[in-house]
C-alpha cells in the first residue's frame, strides 16, 4: 500500500520540556488507525503538527509525499476534527456546510444530508445555540462527509450518548467500505473503537511505545487468577504488568502470548486465564511506563 504519512524523528519542545520525543512512523492509504494514550501524552500535539497547526522543533513530516506547511494542495486533502472544534457563533449549520462544500474537494452533500437526518441536527439553528452534543455531531458530519483522503478525529464525541456514538461508528464503517481512506481516531473510549481499528499507535510521555497491527496486539496480554503460590510458579520468568493480592489469591497481568503448553500448565494448576482488552493493555503499559519514570526521578 502507498504511504500517505511519513514521520521521521519528530520532536516538539516547549522551553525545556519535550512533548513529542523523536517519533517515527508511517501511515498507509486506506486504513483506520487508532492514536491512543493518556491525557497529556502528546497525541494532540502530534496531530497539530501533522495538520500544520504547529511547527516541529526537529524532524520531518511528509503528507502525500510533501511537507504540509503552507501547502494548500496537501491541506485541502486533510480534515481534522478537534475535541473543542470552534465555529463562528452567528453561522447557521447550513452556512457551515456551504463553506465545507467549497473547502473539501471530495465533499459529498447527499451523504451530509443523510447524516444530518441520522443525528437530527437543525439546519437553521445558529452555532452558538447548539448543545455540546450537537456540536460534536456537527464535527462528525463534517469529518465523514468531507471524504478527505486523510481524516483525523480527536475525541470527536464529547456530549454524545451511546446511541449517537454507535451511529457514528456504523456510518464510518459503512462509508469507509464504499470510500476507503485513511482515518485516525484519537479517543479514550478505546474498548468502543477497538473492533474497528486496523492499526494502533500508542503514545506515552511523548514516546511512541506501540506501533502495530490491531490483530497482532489483541491477545498480547492475559490476566492469571488463582492461589498466590501457584500464580507465582506460573508467572516466573514472564513479564508482569500488574500484580494484585486479595487474601490468599493473586491476580497478575502478563505481557506476552501464551503457548498451548503454558495454557495446559495453567489448567493443571487450576488457574483462571482471561484476555486483557486493548484498553486495559494500554492502561497497564502506560501506567508501568509512568511508574518507571517516577522511580528513576526519585
Amino acid at each position: 500500500m502507498n504511504q500517505i504519512v511519513e514521520v521521521n524523528g519528530l520532536t516538539k519542545t516547549y522551553a525545556d520540556a519535550a512533548v513529542v520525543k523523536n517519533i517515527s512512523f508511517s501511515l498507509e492509504e486506506g486504513k483506520i488507525y487508532g492514536l491512543l494514550g493518556r491525557n497529556g501524552a502528546g497525541k494532540t500535539t502530534l496531530m497539530n503538527m501533522l495538520t500544520a497547526r504547529l511547527f516541529p522543533t526537529s524532524g520531518e513530516i511528509k503528507i502525500f509525499g510533501e511537507a504540509p506547511y503552507e501547502n494548500r494542495a496537501v491541506l485541502s486533502q486533510i480534515c481534522f476534527i478537534k475535541e473543542s472544534q470552534k465555529y463562528p457563533d452567528q453561522f447557521q449549520f447550513a452556512d457551515l456546510l456551504d463553506i465545507c462544500s467549497a473547502t473539501f474537494p471530495n465533499w459529498d452533500q447527499p451523504f451530509a444530508n443523510s447524516l444530518l437526518n441520522d443525528f437530527k441536527l437543525p439546519m437553521k439553528r445558529k452555532i452558538k445555540k447548539l448543545s455540546r452534543g450537537m456540536l460534536s455531531s456537527a464535527g462528525i458530519i463534517i469529518g465523514l462527509a468531507s471524504r478527505a483522503p486523510l481524516t483525523i478525529f480527536d475525541e470527536p464525541y464529547l456530549g454524545l450518548d451511546a446511541v449517537a456514538r454507535n451511529i457514528f461508528y456504523d456510518r464510518l464503517l459503512e462509508d469507509y467500505s464504499k470510500q476507503p481512506r485513511t482515518i485516525i481516531l484519537s479517543t479514550h473510549l478505546i474498548d468502543e473503537v477497538s473492533k474497528i481499528l486496523e492499526h494502533v499507535l500508542v503514545i506515552s510521555d511523548g514516546n511512541l511505545i506501540i506501533n502495530d497491527e490491531a490483530d497482532a496486539i489483541r491477545g498480547k496480554a492475559f490476566t492469571v487468577v488463582g492461589p498466590a503460590l501457584k500464580v507465582d510458579i506460573f508467572t516466573e520468568g514472564k513479564e508482569l504488568l500488574k500484580r494484585e493480592k486479595i487474601g490468599g489469591y493473586v491476580s497478575t497481568t502478563i505481557l506476552g502470548e501464551l503457548s498451548p503448553e503454558e495454557r495446559l500448565q495453567a489448567e493443571d494448576l487450576g488457574l483462571e486465564l482471561a484476555p486483557v482488552s486493548l484498553q486495559q493493555l494500554i492502561i497497564h503499559l502506560t501506567s508501568a511506563k509512568e511508574d518507571n519514570k517516577e522511580a528513576k526521578a526519585q
